[in-house]
């Protein structure tokens, strides 16, 4: 059994997308292990998102994660149930984004894209760790 993270961000919250999102995964036969409704604070968005610091949009990113409450999930699968989410997402850019992805289908905005999935097996622990450190 293979772990991800995922974020369903505030847009896709406020705009009562999670359960849409969530059965997605449900109907791809990957369970979700562990959710929490939660407004991220400022310092572990910081965190969380340590790599794009310096970056132009850097604040901007971390002031939309930060607006309001995102649904923070674990997602088991198969092997390298990572790359499946990131598959089903769609492209960063929502506008991109091919039809028949997350982002693709329900996404109106090119930066507020709705979802954030670990990009890696590594990058899966690390965020588990940092939003779930009770189950790592």
């Amino acid at each position: 059994m293979s772990r991800t993270f995922v974020i369903l961000k505030p847009d896709a919250v406020e705009r009562g997308l999670v359960g849409e999102i969530l059965g997605r995964f449900e109907r791809r036969q990957l369970r979700l292990a562990a959710a929490e409704l939660r407004t991220i604070d400022e310092a572990t968005a910081r965190r969380h998102y340590g790599e794009h610091e310096g970056k132009a949009f850097f604040d901007t990113l971390v002031a939309f994660i930060t607006r309001g409450p995102s649904l923070l999930a674990i997602i088991e699968g198969p092997e390298e149930t990572w790359k499946i989410v990131r598959t089903m997402m769609g492209a960063t850019n929502s506008l991109e984004a091919a039809s028949g992805t997350i982002r693709g289908d329900l996404a109106t905005h090119g930066t507020e894209n709705l979802i954030h999935g670990s990009d890696s097996e590594e990058s899966a622990q690390r965020e588990i760790a940092i939003f779930f450190s009770d189950l790592v």
